[in-house]
């Protein structure tokens, strides 16, 4: 991270966790991690994708990841979202199996979720940075303190936000959001190893959108337009 290039609003809420001591030695981390030849998913324009697109203002459901996804082609920077083109992930498969189940809306041929993002739906995974093919490979060396900073402060600053916390690792990181000032959506993760537990038919995207709609907030389309 030589500079912070990052969405303005964003930038304003978070530019004192910059200075901390986590932040310098994840920098460091990184820097050293890359100097020894270690590919690093997202590439660096795309750590702070996520804030990017959905700036803090305008953040109206947020979907709580874990980690990026590990392997070439895949990691951008969104929560479940991978690149155009790639294949879509298991777990990103169930969620459009449940969002057809949900609001009828037909699963998408592509795994890319920007669309989400712009309309107002923050993907933030908890770790924003992993090795090639080394899953949760960079877990613990800071970015979980600087994303709970990201959470923290929409809890409460904002209101009327959704949040989904699918699995116990986003419950656990979300467990001390606002439910009087804030919609909390959790279930089993939609991963194949537990969406069969609890993940089918717990109607997030609809629930979502009701949340939003009863407090005078533009719902979320969710239906993802073809790609050009």
């Amino acid at each position: 991270m030589p500079e912070i290039k990052m969405e303005p609003s964003w930038k304003t809420m978070l530019q004192d966790e910059f200075t901390k001591e986590y932040m310098q030695a994840l920098r460091s981390f990184l820097q050293n991690e890359k100097a020894r030849g270690k590919m690093i998913y997202p590439r660096g324009k795309e750590y702070f994708r996520a804030m990017d697109l959905t700036p803090f203002d305008q953040v109206k459901v947020v979907i709580l990841g874990q980690d990026p996804y590990h392997g070439p082609g895949q990691a951008h920077g969104l929560s479940f979202s991978v690149r155009p083109q790639t294949a879509i992930p298991p777990s990103l498969m169930n969620m459009y199996k449940e969002l057809e189940s949900d609001l009828g809306i037909p699963p998408a041929r592509y795994g890319f979720l920007e669309h989400w993002a712009l309309q107002g739906v923050l993907l933030l995974n908890s770790v924003l940075t992993v090795e090639h093919k080394q899953a949760a490979s960079h877990q613990g060396r800071g970015w979980e303190a600087f994303t709970d900073r990201i959470v923290a402060t929409l809890n409460e600053q904002r209101e009327h936000i959704v949040f989904i916390l699918w699995g116990s690792y986003a419950q656990k990181k979300g467990h001390f959001i606002d439910p009087g000032k804030h919609l909390i959506l959790k279930s089993v993760h939609p991963s194949p190893l537990s969406a069969y537990r609890g993940f089918f038919g717990s109607r997030p995207f609809s629930r979502s959108n009701d949340y939003l709609s009863s407090h005078g907030v533009q719902p979320i389309d969710w239906q993802l337009p073809p790609l050009n």
